[in-house]
């Protein structure tokens, strides 16, 4: 957000209100102050009509694995619960047994089946129930691999070669080497996105020859609250959105300056009647390093806050369900704690 103004004070009520205030040694006016009967004359109660003209989603930037978007009009609490459930509550596939039948690699049981755990599956998790302890594996519930290498020497290899890779068959197994078995009716239901590793060349383990794994994988659905491998992100994050006042103008060497303060592309200079002026283009590329607040000659010149309820919202999947259909999820999951909340308050009121 880009402004410029004449006059600018740290205290005023607009300012407090809706603004994080970034100065030299501290950051202030971080908690949010809109609620009723806080601010004298003012009525400040939660207004759903007034909520959607306010509300905005903007995206950014949007691939197979990341999305970025502007989330406009809401609290940091809305913000940060849409965080949390993307982080612990969307549901994924992922490896929850590990069944050995050989292994004389390099690496022992343990660590070679944590390995497989982490290995991210391509499998549509909205197709599958949640396997409770009691049950038994069915087509329902759980996703087979077999995983099956030998490593032996390659006979088209010249003898003077020294990479393992061209040197040896199978030298390394790859999350490609994952081979998937339909169970029951699942070759029908996912002909069309056949059930495989996000990726193919994660290395599980390393062979020579005479070693060799057999493997039997059995992935369940679940969340990353019971266990980090079961998140569909690498990262859901958000930061308030940056903003820079000046007060008048600076210009000449000045604006040079006070551009080398900030990050490439968030001030420019630029010519007015032969004098330099430095303009704000693009706050949002701001790190907020306060740089600019450490230069006695910009003192009472510059200003740098955060707007309060403008998040700049990243979700970086990693890569089983994309990432616009994970915040789907997540706000459907949001809705129905609402839900559940409402009808809890509704039983004790009846019940009183």
């Amino acid at each position: 957000m880009v402004a410029e103004k004449k006059n600018f004070k740290h205290n005023d009520l607009d300012t407090l209100r809706s603004r994080v205030i970034v100065e030299r040694d501290r950051v202030t006016s971080t908690a949010s102050t809109d609620f009723p009967h806080n601010y004298p004359g003012q009525n400040l109660a939660w207004d759903f009509e007034k909520f959607k003209e306010m509300f905005k989603l903007k995206i950014n930037r949007l691939s197979k694995t990341e999305m970025e978007f502007d989330m406009i009009g809401v609290d940091a609490a809305v913000a940060n619960a849409f965080r949390r459930i993307l982080i612990a509550e969307v549901p994924t596939m992922a490896v929850s047994n590990v069944f050995i039948m050989n292994n004389t690699s390099i690496v022992v049981d343990e660590v070679l089946a944590h390995r497989l755990g982490l290995v991210p599956i391509l499998a549509d998790p909205t197709r599958f129930d949640f396997k409770q302890k009691d049950e038994t594996p069915t087509d329902l519930n759980t996703i087979v691999f077999k995983l099956q290498a030998a490593c032996r020497h390659n006979p088209n290899a010249s003898p003077d070669e020294t990479d393992p890779l061209k040197k040896y068959i199978h030298a390394n197994v790859y999350s490609g080497d994952m081979k998937w078995v339909p169970q029951g009716d699942q070759t029908e239901k996912f002909q069309e996105c056949p059930i495989k590793p996000v990726f193919d060349d994660i290395v599980v383990t390393k062979l020579r020859p005479g070693q060799e794994v057999d493997i039997e994988i059995h992935c369940e659905k679940g969340i990353g609250q019971d266990h980090a491998k079961w998140s569909p992100v690498a990262t859901a994050s958000y930061r308030l959105m940056p903003e820079i006042l000046i007060n008048g103008e600076i210009i000449g060497e000045a604006a040079v300056r006070f551009q080398k303060c900030f990050p490439e592309g968030v001030v420019d200079v630029v010519e007015e009647n032969g004098v330099k002026k430095a303009v704000v283009v693009n706050p949002r590329k701001d790190t907020v390093s306060r740089e600019v607040l450490r230069h006695a000659e910009f003192e009472n010149k510059v200003k740098l806050t955060r707007v309060r309820d403008h998040f700049i919202f990243k979700i970086e999947s990693v890569g089983s369900v994309e990432p616009q259909d994970l915040f789907i999820q997540a706000v459907v999951a949001l809705m129905e704690k609402c839900a559940t909340v409402k009808r809890a308050l509704q039983a004790t009121l009846q019940s009183e």
